[in-house]
């Protein structure tokens, strides 16, 4: 209430009722107390409290405008600004999204060449293994059949394996033969106690010293019906010279040589066996099995042949029968 009567009493003298005088914020209102509460009553009565509290209000209410008016213009101005920043980040952004979609498009077009590329490379592969293929085929057709003409050449041949290395033997072979079908066959021999030979030599034709094994001598006859009288005896029972053991055999291929030779294994297994195994022309193995007789043209048509077999099964493993040997 001396608030109030301090600023009935300013207004009386003609001054401006503040916020500050209001509430007693100066000396000078101090100084007047006294005065003011002399003259409250008065001052109630002239109805100037109304007038104060409405000039307050007044003030109050510019005061919070400027306010709020500087605190939103500040936020306006800061918002602006970020406003700003972020549409020039948004420009980069859409420049960086327009180059990447640029390279994009880039790579997926060298991707569909490279696939296409690719596919065209695939198709190039696929005909170039089929050529391939072809020429494997006739490669080996043309390989059997230069080895079959090559073993027909040679069909009047006999290889004779064993015959001792020495100048005296070398130096006669042809007379050597002879004395080998008199010792060991003698009703093959022709009229008059001679074999027709064409010709007959040691392979190969040199000597190699690191070799003990004397070369074989290969005899071509002039007969083919002579040569297979022959072999048929060598094939009954085992030859000699001079009592020691010498083995006659066809004269084959180096091709069909090889294949004969793979089967080494099976055959002396299936020999343990009984099973009375030849190898017939140009390298097919043969066995006597459940009054049967089959035929094999390749170690794996005999191994899955053995497997289906009880009595056979596990025992042609020639890797396992190898390592045993090594």
């Amino acid at each position: 209430m001396a608030h109030m009567a301090q600023n009935q009493a300013s207004r009386k003298k003609g001054k401006k009722v503040t916020i500050e005088n209001f509430y007693g914020g100066s000396t000078q209102g101090k100084e007047n107390e006294e005065e003011i509460q002399k003259n409250s009553e008065h001052a109630s009565q002239n109805g100037n409290y109304q007038q104060a509290l409405e000039d307050l209000k007044l003030e109050l209410i510019q005061k919070m405008e400027t306010f709020w008016k500087e605190k939103w213009e500040k936020e306006i101005s800061c918002l602006t600004d970020k406003t700003a920043q972020l549409e020039k980040e948004l420009e980069a952004s859409n420049r960086r999204a327009d180059k990447a979609e640029k390279q994009i498009q880039s790579l997926m077009t060298r991707i569909k060449h490279l696939e296409e590329s690719e596919m065209i490379k695939q198709q190039e592969s696929i005909k170039q293994t089929q050529i391939i293929n072809e020429l494997e085929e006739n490669r080996k057709y043309l390989t059997e059949k230069v080895t079959d003409l090559e073993n027909r050449g040679r069909r009047e041949n006999l290889r004779i394996i064993g015959l001792p290395e020495k100048p005296e033997v070398n130096n006669k072979l042809d007379i050597i033969l002879e004395e080998i079908i008199k010792e060991n066959c003698p009703h093959v021999l022709e009229q008059g106690g001679k074999i027709e030979i064409e010709r007959i030599h040691r392979t190969p034709s040199i000597l190699n010293p690191q070799k003990t094994t004397p070369r074989n001598v290969i005899a071509k006859f002039k007969s083919f019906q002579v040569k297979e009288k022959i072999l048929q005896e060598a094939k009954k029972k085992s030859f000699r010279y001079k009592g020691a053991p010498i083995r006659i055999t066809h004269d084959l291929a180096a091709n069909t040589l090889r294949d004969r030779k793979a089967w080494n294994t099976i055959f002396r297994k299936a020999r343990e066996l009984g099973l009375q195994p030849r190898i017939n022309y140009p390298a097919k193995l043969t066995i006597y099995f459940q009054g049967k007789v089959w035929a094999f043209n390749k170690i794996e048509d005999f191994q899955a042949f053995a497997k289906k077999r009880p009595e056979l099964c596990g025992k042609f493993d020639i890797q396992a029968q190898k390592a045993r040997e090594t």
